[in-house]
């Protein structure tokens, strides 16, 4: 009877052990069709399953970054999910008509994001530093860049209703003229920019990220004081400003997350494979176990 009973403890068992990877003790088994090992040497309590498997997708451009950012974009999809889903829903009037621009200049699409990170899409904030617009454009850089930043003076005249009043009255109006709240100029010159810093930086798109918040020149200054020849962000992280880090880890964060954006809003996004560890076999089931074919 009691081996009736084990017979088909194993029987509901062996499809799991065929169809998800098993780690039985310390050691993984990837391959599936790898025997399995003594059931003697191993504690009864420490056999585990993969019951999810990580399904979470980096966009190509940042694909080769998920050993150092996983974990920040995991907690930042926990921490932050009423802004995410406030962003995306926003991002869907702007990012369309964003990412048509940069593709004009062979930028990624992937850089829309900064417009969410720069402004939220508004198109007169203003920093405390003076950037201004979509983009948050410094006059001189706006400047450069053929936005028109100035203001207009502007001198009008009118006949006086009265006889015993001056002949005329003059009235003095100013009108600023900024491009940077101009939704289609600014960001073609934030694409111009940001194709700029692709040929200064060889492509490399966090460095790129980090020179649109730090500035170009201090990103090569970051860069000089690794000592080597080509760095990465990861290389110049330690010598850029606690702003300017957060700034390149939500860039990836919210790409991948709005990359993966169907998942993460039904709860179904996983970042990392997922094991049940509860599993109690006792001592006669798991050398009944090791008995199988293809057992040790």
């Amino acid at each position: 009877m009691k081996n009736s009973i084990i017979a088909k403890v194993i029987i509901f068992l062996f499809p799991l052990f065929i169809s998800a990877n098993i780690v039985l003790g310390n050691t993984a088994l990837k391959d599936t069709t790898q025997k399995l090992i003594a059931a003697s040497k191993i504690p009864a309590k420490n056999i585990a399953f993969l019951i999810k498997e990580a399904n979470v997708v980096y966009p190509e451009i940042l694909q080769g970054h998920e050993e150092e950012s996983l974990e920040y974009v995991e907690k930042f999809s926990k921490n932050r999910r009423e802004y995410l889903v406030r962003t995306y829903n926003r991002s869907k009037n702007y990012f369309p008509k964003v990412q048509k621009i940069l593709k004009r200049y062979d930028v990624p699409q992937e850089y829309a994001v900064l417009m969410a990170l720069e402004s939220c899409f508004k198109a007169n904030a203003k920093s405390s530093a003076g950037a201004y617009g979509y983009w948050q454009f410094m006059d001189d850089v706006a400047k450069e860049y053929g936005l028109r930043v100035h203001t207009v003076v502007k001198t009008t005249h009118s006949k006086a209703h009265n006889k015993n009043k001056k002949p005329f009255k003059s009235s003095t109006h100013k009108k600023a003229i900024d491009d940077r709240s101009n939704f289609i100029k600014s960001t073609n010159a934030a694409a111009k920019y940001l194709k700029d810093r692709s040929r200064n930086l060889d492509n490399d798109w966090l460095l790129i990220a980090a020179s649109y918040n730090y500035g170009i020149g201090n990103v090569k200054n970051a860069m000089q004081k690794t000592g080597k020849e080509n760095p990465s962000f990861w290389d110049i992280k330690k010598y850029l400003p606690a702003e300017t880090k957060s700034y390149v880890m939500n860039f990836i964060a919210l790409n991948v997350i709005f990359n993966n954006y169907d998942k993460f809003i039904k709860n179904e996004l996983i970042f990392t494979d997922e094991y049940s560890r509860d599993i109690e076999l006792d001592a006669v089931l798991l050398q009944s176990l090791s008995a199988l074919p293809g057992s040790l």
